[in-house]
């Protein structure tokens, strides 16, 4: 399978990637829904670490779908940010091991983590969209600003820097910048350390912090 979700150290939950690029075809958005389905009906002690396998992260979107189905970006778009919705929903602290490049859309879902720990000697960190010119969502820009300081989503909105490890964990959109073998075993340590904090109160805690985020993602898309 493309996508799978299985307990690897105790309460960790380590959902991978593993379909080349990551892009968001129609069976991932469909994988992602039936994985967080799972990930909300876990109880005590939990917590998530998503990576992928290789060279990439994630892409985002899927550009040819797009291309060939331009009467169903809107409700595509709309399936995309449910999932960013319910990952900032989930009741279990969220740790993004980015094993390669997390472009466009794969950069906004490590930033639907509470933490991210980032490969230090290869891959980016971008979003590209006013280079490829696909503007953000009310949704998207809402998502980004809510995780990024004001100078660092600027930068990486207007500008599409790529963003290297170290790059990453100095304007912070990352935690920590560790070489690729160490990657998954420090995001799984992280997790770990969180995953007594799991349970209704952490949902409560992060729903309302970003009540405003959530909303926008599942409202209009401008």
């Amino acid at each position: 399978m493309a996508i799978t979700l299985k307990p690897e150290d105790g309460n960790v939950h380590v959902l991978r990637l593993d379909d080349g690029e990551n892009r968001f075809t129609q069976d991932y958005l469909e994988s992602m829904s039936v994985c967080l389905d799972e990930l909300e009906r876990l109880d005590g002690n939990a917590a998530l670490v998503t990576t992928g396998v290789g060279k990439f992260f994630s892409n985002g979107l899927d550009l040819d779908w797009v291309g060939a189905n331009p009467d169903g970006m809107g409700a595509y778009v709309h399936r995309i940010q449910d999932v960013f919705a319910r990952l900032l929903s989930l009741p279990i602290p969220t740790v993004a091991a980015v094993n390669g490049h997390a472009f466009a859309g794969g950069g906004m879902l490590a930033l639907c983590h509470d933490f991210t720990v980032m490969r230090s000697d290869r891959g980016w960190f971008c979003l590209p969209e006013v280079e490829i010119g696909i503007p953000f969502t009310p949704g998207m820009s809402a998502l980004i600003q809510s995780r990024l300081s004001k100078a660092t989503a600027h930068e990486a909105m207007v500008t599409a820097r790529r963003y290297t490890g170290a790059e990453a964990v100095e304007a912070g959109l990352a935690k920590q910048a560790v070489p690729e073998a160490e990657v998954l075993p420090r995001a799984i340590a992280l997790a770990a350390s969180l995953a007594p904090k799991a349970g209704p109160t952490m949902a409560k805690i992060r729903t309302g912090m970003y009540r405003d985020v959530i909303e926008a993602l599942r409202g209009s898309l401008g």
